[in-house]
């Protein structure tokens, strides 16, 4: 046989295989979570709260694509890595408000020094919004819905805000906020980071979100086909610039639509805050 009938021959042959081996790749990648470890500047920090660890897990979507098993496993691997403080981004179930409670029984496992804190997603408001409340309550988790808390540390005070998704719900910063001054360091947790893009609170120094995943799938050379946002790309992952504050974009831990990921894996955050 010629070498180039049979270069054509290989690959006619090969072609069958490769959907199938992308898609087993995309499963084990899919629970293959990564434990990312940026240190992030946020304006007016205290020194005091100079080197605060802070855990963020976003978009766990237990259901029928990622088992109790995978949330446990997160949970565990959040506990073994101390943070001072532990934050969840939203989007805890997807599917069925049959997931929920399950789900926040695992959760319940969480604990940190200045505490556990979380926010709805869209998915929470799609999926079971009283029972997501309801677990919560009862996994002894604050909800930040429209809310926020004082940290304190000695005589120093660092302002945790939470707001409602922004496809589902009507996001208010200022009241998340409350009687946070000018000078307070202020950090803000917003499922949909799309929110960022029209804060104009000269108060907030950081959005954490999540919702995007990445992009769940990227192709190299192309990049991701779906992104849920209304600036493509831009608030896909990592340290973003808005226009008046930083965001932060996990690309969170389970998968929502098919359960595979592609050049995104999961992520759990341990984050470091630092004065800027």
């Amino acid at each position: 046989m010629h070498r180039r009938t049979f270069l054509k021959a290989a690959a006619a042959a090969a072609v069958p295989t490769v959907p199938l081996a992308a898609g087993g790749y995309g499963l084990y990648e899919a629970r293959a979570v990564r434990v990312e470890r940026p240190a992030v500047a946020v304006p007016r920090l205290p020194a005091a709260f100079d080197g605060l660890r802070v855990a963020f897990l976003a978009d766990l979507h237990h259901g029928p694509n990622v088992g109790l098993p995978f949330v446990a496993a997160v949970v565990r691997t959040t506990l073994t890595l101390n943070p001072d403080l532990i934050l969840l981004g939203g989007d805890y179930c997807s599917r069925g408000p049959e997931y929920v409670g399950p789900c926040f029984e695992v959760l319940a496992g969480l604990s940190a020094p200045l505490g556990v804190y979380g926010v709805l997603g869209n998915h929470d408001h799609w999926h079971g919004l009283a029972e997501t409340k309801a677990g919560f309550r009862s996994a002894g988790i604050a909800e930040l819905t429209d809310a926020g808390v004082w940290l304190e540390r000695g005589s120093s005070r660092l302002r945790l805000a939470g707001v409602d998704d922004l496809w589902c719900g009507s996001p208010n910063v200022a009241a998340a906020l409350g009687d946070a001054r000018a000078d307070d360091a202020c950090v803000v947790l917003s499922h949909n980071p799309d929110t960022a893009e029209t804060l104009r609170d000269p108060r907030v120094g950081l959005v954490l979100s999540g919702h995007t995943h990445g992009g769940q799938v990227v192709i190299p050379g192309y990049g991701a086909p779906v992104v849920p946002s209304r600036y493509g790309e831009k608030y896909a992952r990592g340290l973003v610039r808005a226009p008046y504050t930083d965001v932060y974009v996990s690309r969170g831990l389970g998968t929502s639509g098919p359960g595979v990921r592609l050049n995104s894996p999961p992520e759990l955050t341990l984050m470091t805050l630092v004065p800027g």
